[in-house]
């Protein structure tokens, strides 16, 4: 087999493979490395520690809710409420939920369940509708048998806007004993865990959320979500998610320069609202992932790791967790730990596989498997073309794989969409622990005959 093929799966099936050096192949140019296995050859050695929480049960996508208010403006709302139904269900540790980013793509379409099950690999899909008006809201759920199209379940609920919490946690609870799965203590306190009890704060927050974890993000998607979420505080300034979630997002600020605000002055405010949050509520996930993005950023790599763990630790399926902590690993020079919470983000969200991706890449690429990165990396431009940095790691990589011609022809492509990209500085703001890997990226465009240290 082939070197990506092996990398890929040599830690996944108990066998033993052996170096078989390289082979010319028809049609490619240079030599091909490739593995060899034998049944005789026995057993692997067992792999690393797993640092993603196993995962036993049922499989569940909660689409969009329908939006019954007969405005537009009001789709945040019900987006919300689904948001946090999958929210309290990425909590409960006998079952999986697939992320919105991928569960939401069905939004606007008449689709067949039983597809959305193939489609997502899931076996169950809930569905719903929100109708607000005025004080008064009204949703509607049904939880419906992928493999048969049966509804298991169905409710309504009417009250006062000043129940929603209520409701969300009322429709999440149903589902999870609709699906016979046993709560402990804790995951049933997470669960009824609200965060504020603001509606204001709370309103806040939804449109923040709904705009920072689309799928396209621009300047000025930012600084209208990053309005959204110091309302949300203003409003509750206790309100340790919205200010977890904002201390995060500041530091798409500090690499891009949306603000206009000094990079040292964004950093100062995100480690200040990290602080924050994690002193008002240390059980909450987004107030650890701030913390552990603050904390690698100054350069603490073991506090990052402890904060990331946390947080996916009450989370475990969210993957926005666990890119986080896929990401501290990387940068703290941990990368083969950073695969497994990559690949389970990709399984839980692949409709944000093109992030996952480029990281996925990274850390292929630091563990020296050249030619895994320049897959990784390849798909991720065919997911997401608009990517600056994807382009950046892809041109190293065909350098170090001897393919500079082609490398050079990526970095025209990635000055044609941003000519006054820096490779240099881009890894400098990411604070790599280990002195060799951002030396590794710029040798492997230096290889290419590409401005290395510019």
């Amino acid at each position: 087999m082939s070197s990506v093929v092996h990398e890929i799966i040599r830690d996944r099936n108990g066998l033993a493979f052996r170096d078989g050096g390289e082979v010319a192949v028809k049609n490619v140019t240079r030599p091909v490395k490739v593995w060899r296995w034998h049944p005789a050859d026995g057993a692997v050695q067992p792999p690393p520690p797993a640092t993603v929480r196993k995962r036993e049960g049922p499989v569940i996508a909660v689409l969009a809710f329908d939006n019954m208010s007969g405005d537009p403006e009001q789709d945040y709302f019900s987006d919300g409420i689904a948001e946090d139904i999958i929210t309290d269900l990425s909590k409960v540790a006998g079952l999986s939920v697939i992320a919105r980013n991928s569960s939401f793509a069905y939004r606007g379409r008449a689709v067949d369940m039983c597809r959305v099950g193939r489609e997502l690999g899931v076996e169950f899909v809930l569905e719903g509708s929100v109708r607000r008006a005025g004080n008064r809201v009204r949703v509607t759920a049904q939880l419906i048998d992928a493999a048969t199209g049966t509804h298991l379940w169905a409710d309504r609920y009417d009250g006062d806007l000043a129940d929603v919490f209520g409701v969300q946690d009322a429709v999440t609870l149903q589902i999870v004993a609709a699906l016979k799965v046993r709560l402990t203590p804790v995951e049933r306190a997470g669960i009824a865990r609200v965060g504020t009890q603001s509606l204001a704060a709370h309103d806040s927050f939804l449109r923040m959320r709904d705009i920072v974890f689309s799928r396209d993000m621009t300047s000025a998607h930012y600084l209208r979500a990053m309005e959204h979420g110091r309302r949300a505080m203003e409003h509750d300034p206790d309100y340790a998610q919205a200010i977890g979630l904002v201390s995060d997002f500041e530091w798409l600020d500090f690499h891009n320069g949306w603000s206009g605000d000094a990079a040292d002055v964004v950093a100062a405010r995100a480690n200040a609202l990290a602080n924050r949050a994690i002193a008002i509520d240390p059980e909450d996930p987004l107030a650890n992932v701030a913390v552990a993005s603050a904390a690698l950023f100054r350069g603490e790599g073991d506090a990052a790791v402890r904060a990331g763990r946390k947080a996916l630790s009450l989370s475990p399926d969210s993957g926005y967790f666990l890119y986080t902590l896929a990401v501290v690993f990387c940068t703290v020079g941990r990368p083969g730990e950073a695969i497994p919470l990559l690949e389970r983000a990709i399984r839980l969200d692949p409709g944000f596989s093109h992030q996952y991706l480029q990281f996925l890449g990274q850390a292929r690429f630091l563990l020296g498997n050249y030619e895994t990165a320049a897959l990784m990396f390849r798909e991720r431009l065919h997911l997401y073309p608009e990517t600056d940095i994807g382009r950046a790691w892809l041109a190293a990589t065909l350098g170090h794989l001897g393919e500079a011609d082609e490398a050079r022809a990526v970095w025209a492509d990635l000055m044609a969409i941003k000519p006054d990209f820096r490779m240099a500085p881009r890894l400098a703001r990411f604070g790599y622990q280990r002195a060799q890997d951002p030396v590794l990226v710029l040798a492997g465009l230096a290889r290419a005959g590409l401005p290395a240290g510019a």
